[in-house]
């Protein structure tokens, strides 16, 4: 016979494990509609977060009624939830004057909101009937049920995905929830009979929180929540957006709650005293970036997230109630963690024009950690006589600012890589020596990221360099006088020269030699003078110099920021000079495409990217279907696969196969000759549904210039029900 403890371990482990597999495989069948920009991860994460309120809540109000009513009411809604199986996605599109932000959360909250909320309330219910049947400690339980939640993300990337299609993910689901409901009917068997709606596990009279402590639990549960969401942007915008790297935030997030609630204390503990020291880790990181070393910054971001979050959520364990309140105390953890998503889901986006709410959040982890004495003999001393502590603090802070500015580049004759150097290291030995002390410390981790780029960042900011849009942030910069760049956190998506000479000279991916460039020079032999030329992704707008007379262009761009970056010739000006009056539609790709005429295009040109990769859903075979149909027969499909960590060209080539489309693939290094040109390897596929006019195009570039794309064998096509990023995985960036 299973004992009580196991039977309810084993339901929150599954009521857990099935709430966040359904986040990621939602987010999957969103993302043909909704695109894969990271700020939707962030939107839909909003979503899950106020349905968890909404369940916390819900199990905070069941408690005032007796335990097996509890039990009824909840196992009657659990039944009246399921007419919305199979779990998936509402069939609605967004109305054109909906904000994309607001319309991500209504159509994510309609698609799994009752089913959501009925499983969310399973871990703090399912605790309060354990302490009424058992009458033990409760808190425990929710490890387990963290760790079950961390399950459910792993299972879905490396099992769920790559072996079933959403649909057949959506029934599996839904089994699975009946499951559920028959383990919760066996847990609610255990109730005592005669149990009141209070838990009196300890002595009726504890008293309740106070305000202050609970808005200290707000405060400890809001700061990780918003670390989480602040790397998961980081890391699917410096990366790839996928949700392979979506779920290493979360995971990682849920696993610090099985740290910090685990009944073995050593973990927590390790986390609280070396926080301090890995909160300096992200403060390094939080404005340098990962340009030359993404990799291993993106280790570094998610060691830090780990730790600050076990650190904090270990002083939530540390300053839990009394069982009788477990429910308010999740409830205001559940508030907290909503009051972090809203802030950089909504807010941030809206308030900033760079990513400034990772600095912010570090700077408040360090403060909402404990003072502790410090572990070195040294700091010990200097801080052992309480009247030295003033005057010292207040000499550590002016200092701390001094060299901030200094290693800024703020002081005029004092900007030297030398001179930062020697700032860098200064700071960090100041916020060594104020280790233990959080005010302090805090202070050193905000001189540390001023003098790492900071105050560059702020001085970008001020002159109006940089832009924030719900799809991403965006910067123009001059880069070594001589050319102007457009980047999406590490990656570059534009440059002009700016020489007048060269001004209007394609460049970086659109090379004369690149795939592109081939077929647009070539375009008029291919198609004749009155060519009809589709663009998605505009960019800079570097292509539109490649309009000849007679030709009629249009482009497809899914964020409105970009236009006006590409249309202001204070940033670019290859639009204004080359096609001033350029038809752009705003709008996903593939919902604009398919809205247009058929057969209306001669040359499509995909060149739609988030970060640093092709969204899926512009790779699978109904997005191929949709090219297909506005080409013209004879017409040539250019997709830009160029990418730091997949290889997309048996994705690309499988479609083909799949939709009968004839495939080459360029692969374009540039020649040293042209350094000074500011060209760009690329790799771009030409397709067409006749052959003999993709070997019209190949024997205008030169025979030598395209290769065959041939499928992997075995590698199935990408399509909307079906799609995964494991099998073309870079071994090495």
């Amino acid at each position: 016979m299973i004992g009580t403890r196991t039977r309810f371990v084993i339901t929150i482990c599954a009521g857990s494990f099935l709430l966040f597999l359904v986040q990621p495989m939602i987010a999957r069948m969103a993302l043909p509609r909704l695109g894969g920009a990271p700020s939707v991860w962030n939107s839909a994460m909003l979503v899950y977060q106020a349905l968890l309120l909404a369940g916390y809540a819900y199990a905070h109000l069941l408690g005032r009624v007796p335990a097996r009513r509890q039990a009824l009411i909840h196992l009657t809604l659990f039944l009246m939830s399921a007419i919305f199986l199979p779990i998936g996605l509402m069939g609605w599109q967004p109305p054109a004057d909906i904000a994309p932000a607001f319309w991500v959360l209504w159509l994510l909250g309609a698609s799994i909101g009752p089913l959501f909320f009925v499983v969310a309330a399973q871990a703090p219910l399912l605790q309060r009937w354990y302490a009424l049947a058992e009458g033990r400690d409760p808190y425990p339980l929710y490890a387990a049920s963290n760790l079950g939640s961390f399950a459910g993300l792993i299972a879905y990337p490396l099992l769920v995905e790559p072996l079933l299609a959403l649909k057949a993910q959506g029934i599996l689901w839904s089994l699975c929830y009946g499951a559920l409901f028959f383990l919760v009917y066996l847990s609610a068997r255990r109730l005592p009979a005669d149990s009141p709606g209070e838990v009196a596990v300890e002595a009726s009279d504890a008293p309740p929180p106070d305000m202050r402590r609970r808005l200290h639990w707000l405060a400890l549960a809001a700061v990780p929540s918003g670390l989480m969401l602040a790397t998961s942007l980081y890391l699917t915008t410096d990366i790839v957006a996928m949700p392979l790297l979506w779920i290493v935030p979360l995971g990682l997030y849920l696993l610090s709650f099985s740290a910090a609630f685990a009944e073995r204390r050593g973990a927590a503990d390790l986390c609280l005293s070396i926080a301090p020291l890995i909160l300096l880790i992200g403060a390094c990181i939080a404005f340098t970036g990962g340009v030359h070393y993404p990799v291993f910054i993106a280790l570094g971001i998610v060691t830090v997230l780990f730790v600050a979050s076990t650190a904090l959520h270990a002083r939530l364990y540390e300053l839990r109630p009394a069982p009788a309140h477990l429910t308010r105390f999740y409830l205001l953890m559940s508030v907290g963690g909503m009051l972090g998503g809203l802030f950089c889901a909504l807010v941030a986006p809206l308030i900033f024009d760079w990513t400034y709410e990772y600095p912010i959040l570090l700077a408040a982890a360090a403060l909402l950690l404990p003072d502790r004495e410090a572990a070195l003999r040294l700091p010990r001393l200097l801080w052992a006589d309480p009247g030295r502590r003033v005057w010292l603090a207040t000499i550590m802070l002016l200092l701390g600012l001094i060299l901030s500015l200094v290693g800024g580049g703020l002081v005029p004759d004092l900007h030297s890589p030398l001179i930062k150097t020697i700032s860098f290291v200064s700071i960090i030995a100041l916020a060594i020596l104020a280790l233990g002390h959080r005010w302090l410390t805090a202070g050193m981790l905000v001189y540390l990221m001023l003098c790492l780029s900071g105050w560059e960042k702020l001085s970008q900011s001020a002159s109006g360099m940089l832009t924030r849009s719900y799809f991403g942030v965006y910067g123009v910069a001059n880069k070594g006088g001589s050319e102007r760049i457009l980047f999406h956190g590490t990656t570059l998506h534009g440059i002009q020269n700016r020489a007048k000479d060269r001004e209007l000279d394609p460049t970086s991916y659109y090379a004369p030699d690149s795939g592109v460039g081939l077929a647009m020079r070539h375009a008029p032999a291919l198609f004749g003078p009155r060519a009809r030329i589709d663009v998605v992704g505009l960019g800079a707008g570097t292509l539109a110099c490649y309009i000849r007379p007679g030709q009629s262009w249009r482009f497809y761009e899914i964020d409105p920021a970009m236009v006006a970056i590409a249309r202001n010739p204070a940033d670019f000006t290859f639009l204004s000079r080359c096609q001033p009056r350029a038809d752009i539609i705003i709008g996903d790709a593939r919902m604009t495409l398919a809205q247009q005429p058929a057969g209306g295009a001669d040359l499509l040109v995909i060149d739609a990217f988030s970060s640093d990769s092709i969204p899926m859903h512009l790779l699978t075979r109904e997005a191929m279907d949709i090219y297909g149909r506005r080409l013209a027969r004879d017409g040539v499909l250019l997709i830009h696969i160029s990418n730091r960590y997949l290889d997309l060209r048996p994705v690309v080539a499988g479609g083909a196969a799949a939709e009968g489309w004839h495939a080459r693939l360029r692969h374009y290094v540039p020649h040293k000759r042209d350094a000074g040109r500011h060209y760009a390897a690329s790799i771009w596929v030409a397709l067409s549904r006749d052959p003999a006019q993709l070997e019209h195009l190949v024997a205008l570039s030169g025979r030598e210039q395209w290769q065959l794309l041939k499928p992997r064998p075995g590698f199935p096509a990408w399509t909307d029900d079906h799609a995964s990023i494991l099998p073309v995985l870079k071994i090495r960036p």
